[in-house]
């Protein structure tokens, strides 16, 4: 199995054409943007990929598609992915079957795929041993708490029998409690098992109390300065100080009409793509949200000449 990085992991987005149908050349510029803004991961086939909306035959093209063009760059980018949305055991092992066998560092589960009906911890490992076993043993896994269809947090027990298995590496945390952050943290030291914080207003926190990294929605806003933070957190206190302030507050736009904000914001860094979705209608994308998208990035500016001042 290969080591995962530490560092900053964008859920990527999923570009479309006007017709519906995936811009793979976008795919390969939004990669690149990644790399070129210090990402040391991606997360691919995600739910800001709209992996609910793909077929699996996307979603295994946009997987190899990213694993070809981080080749390409010559750098070292780990790349995981899921696409993890079946309900039956036989569905979720085809799916994730696939997903191992298009290159990809580590295939990720959905939490709440391994429980439908939030029974409980027994569920939840029974199942996760039939996966386990049906699946390539020489693939790291990863989990993520993934908010749809409901959020499945992962109890202390599901975490220590994640680490008994030698076979996870990667845990995208969505609790966004303080507390209970750092028990997990606690809990996962000295193990192979990295958490990489998904709530940017506890990233600095976090990263100061032993995680990984950052994976969430708004490293496809601004992925330079979540990936600076991630590697200079503990070298210059008041600058990172001041970039967590920034990161906390610009943060609240998720609530806006992601993806298409993204897209907006990608276009006005030259990484074209339509503003089309699969998930939200781009009507929602307002005036007045694009007026906030483009404050954003003029702030961005002013953080930047911070922390290279």
């Amino acid at each position: 199995m290969r080591d995962i990085n530490k560092g900053a992991f964008p859920t990527m987005i999923t570009p479309y054409h006007d017709d519906n149908t995936v811009d793979y050349e976008a795919v390969r510029n939004i990669t690149k943007w990644y790399a070129d803004n210090g990402c040391t991961g991606i997360f691919a086939v995600c739910q800001s990929s709209e992996m609910i909306y793909l077929s699996l035959d996307e979603k295994v093209k946009i997987a190899e598609t990213v694993v070809d063009e981080v080749k390409k760059s010559g750098k070292n980018i780990s790349v995981v992915a899921s696409g993890h949305t079946s309900d039956s055991m036989d569905e979720q092992i085809r799916e994730l079957t696939a997903m191992a066998q298009t290159g990809v560092d580590a295939i990720v589960w959905v939490s709440n795929r391994l429980d439908l009906h939030n029974d409980g911890d027994d569920v939840w490992i029974k199942n996760a041993e039939t996966l386990l076993k049906a699946l390539p043993d020489d693939i790291a896994i990863g989990i993520y708490e993934c908010p749809y269809p409901y959020k499945r947090l992962l109890t202390p027990r599901i975490l220590d029998w994640c680490k008994s298995t030698g076979r996870f590496t990667f845990i995208k945390d969505t609790c966004c409690d303080p507390d209970m952050l750092l028990d997990r943290l606690n809990q996962l030291k000295d193990s192979n098992v990295k958490l990489y914080n998904a709530n940017s207003q506890t990233l600095l926190y976090t990263l100061k109390n032993g995680a990984a990294g950052f994976s969430g929605i708004m490293c496809n806003f601004h992925p330079d300065l979540y990936s600076w933070l991630c590697e200079n957190y503990d070298k210059d206190e008041e600058k990172a100080r001041m970039v967590q302030n920034f990161l906390c507050l610009s943060s609240f736009t998720e609530c806006l009409a992601y993806p298409a904000t993204a897209k907006y914001h990608m276009n006005k860094v030259g990484v074209k793509m339509s503003l089309w979705s699969r998930s939200r209608d781009r009507k929602q994308f307002t005036k007045y949200q694009q007026m906030i998208i483009d404050d954003m990035m003029s702030a961005e500016e002013d953080v930047r000449k911070l922390i290279k001042g």
